[in-house]
């Protein structure tokens, strides 16, 4: 069964300090005629799950500033068995070029596909009225289309994922899921040049994905509470001394408490002067942590005194990713295989995902105690670490690839790299910023603002209202013609 995610809403009046005066009164203006437009509608969210990932990182806020703002917005995730899942990530890897588990994606797989979609259909299109706006995110719930615009909703299906230039398993994957989707008033796009070919142009949108710059994994912490959730979480040594209680504030207001501890794969505990370079992402092997984890350990310089975190949420947590713990043992594997001076200096971290927002705040507090971070993917959507990692102040070395080239301006508020396999030049590009502090800083300070300037959640919630008027707009044209 379709499970509704509860989410608190939450004022868009904190953007005042972040907007400033004139942008925060136009996002203002903005909210007051999009409540007019979507008075008596229900703007519906629906994905596949309810913690793990960009979508959900990008998701949660956004429904809760438009529930702040006075919209009906509701979030749903839908019910899967672990068959559906496997045949979704195979879509997913296609999407991005891969070939995942090499299955097919024939008859077999299709039969699976839609019988868990069926199943989802019968439970959720009888909550949702003529009139509504479903927005579908990704493959996995693609194939409710037909049925929600049966029902009378205007159906928007909103692609995170894509490739710059497809390939044979890409059309695979786009062959497979056109079927589903030919029916919606609006496809969504991360970049243009992640649009399919053979939908049609006219209800292409594209809509770059943004952060919430006041979650805990964005806000802004000081030294010392980055130190004691780091000590907290067993991410950094204590040095014997008492972590003692860490709190932090949820997105509701209410206090939280770092309760879990990081499970920690090294030979010896982080220290808190080591420089840090760091990936935080899934154990995805798009996101290629053997590379990251190689191209540490033989081109980085031991003279840098730089130790690698790589950070990934705990495999048994992401119900949507079953090949979590394979690529989680092979880097531990990797790992192990590396010389033990080389190895001391190299970690990998599982972080507990019971409580998102005790995950959030040890994502945060990494972020602001590294150094370098890297986001060294072979595919990405957009990849929403990168502008995390930009509001932090800190400076990236990234693939340049999918979304990650529109966060970064290449030499200014970060460093993209033309082929993410060459590991040389992945090193290099680290040990030159670990060399010179003075100007990694002055980049990461330019990152944070080109992030203020793009990225943040007010610019979606803007792109997103503007696009349900369009398709409101045409629906009403279309209401009209039939009439006449």
């Amino acid at each position: 069964m379709p499970l509704e995610i509860d989410v608190a809403p939450m004022s868009p009046e904190r953007f005042r300090s972040v907007l400033g005066p004139d942008r925060y009164e136009a996002f203002v203006r903005a909210a007051r005629e999009g409540r007019e437009l979507l008075r008596g509608r229900v703007v519906w969210n629906v994905n596949s799950t309810p913690s793990g990932g960009g979508v959900v990182e990008l998701l949660r806020p956004l429904v809760a500033y438009a529930r702040g703002a006075g919209a009906d917005v509701r979030w749903v995730v839908i019910d899967g068995t672990p068959e559906f899942f496997a045949v979704t990530k195979r879509i997913h890897n296609r999407l991005h070029g891969a070939p995942g588990d090499g299955r097919p994606l024939d008859e077999d797989a299709r039969r699976v596909y839609e019988d868990v979609l069926a199943a989802n259909a019968a439970a959720l299109v009888p909550r949702v009225r003529p009139g509504d706006v479903v927005i579908v995110h990704d493959p996995q719930p693609a194939g409710l289309t037909q049925a929600l615009r049966a029902a009378g909703a205007a159906v928007i299906w909103r692609c995170h994922v894509g490739l710059d230039e497809p390939n044979d398993l890409t059309r695979e994957a786009w062959a497979f899921l056109r079927p589903y989707i030919l029916d919606a008033d609006a496809y969504v796009f991360s970049r243009e040049a992640f649009a399919w070919e053979g939908l049609d142009r006219e209800r292409i949108a594209v809509i770059a994905p943004s952060i919430d710059v006041f979650a805990p994994k964005n806000v802004d912490l000081d030294a010392e509470t980055v130190d004691a959730v780091l000590r907290a979480s067993a991410i950094v040594d204590h040095q014997g001394e008492p972590a003692g209680p860490v709190t932090f504030t949820r997105l509701d207001g209410t206090p939280g408490r770092i309760e879990r501890r990081v499970h920690m794969v090294e030979d010896e505990p982080l220290a808190p002067e080591h420089p840090v370079v760091l990936q935080v992402s899934r154990w995805d092997a798009l996101k290629d942590p053997l590379g990251v984890i190689l191209g540490f350990a033989e081109h980085v310089p031991a003279d840098t005194g730089a130790h690698l975190v790589y950070a990934g949420p705990a495999v048994e947590a992401v119900a949507d990713d079953p090949e979590g713990e394979r690529v989680l043992r092979e880097s531990i594997a990797a790992r192990a295989a590396l010389p033990a001076e080389t190895r001391r200096r190299v970690h990998l971290a599982s972080l507990p995902m019971q409580d998102a927002e005790e995950n959030a705040i040890m994502v945060n507090a990494l972020q602001r105690h590294a150094r370098v971070i890297v986001q060294k993917s072979l595919a990405e959507g957009f990849g929403l670490t990168v502008a995390e990692a930009m509001w932090k102040a800190r400076p990236v070395v990234a693939s340049r690839i999918g979304g990650i080239q529109e966060q970064i301006v290449h030499g200014d508020s970060g460093v993209l790299l033309d082929d993410p396999r060459d590991l040389a030049a992945f090193g290099a590009a680290i040990a030159d910023l670990l060399g010179d502090r003075a100007s990694a800083e002055r980049m990461g300070d330019r990152a944070r603002e080109r992030v203020r300037e793009r990225f943040t959640s007010v610019r979606s919630l803007l792109d997103y209202l503007a696009l349900i008027r369009r398709v409101l707009g045409r629906e009403r044209v279309g209401a009209e013609a039939v009439s006449r």
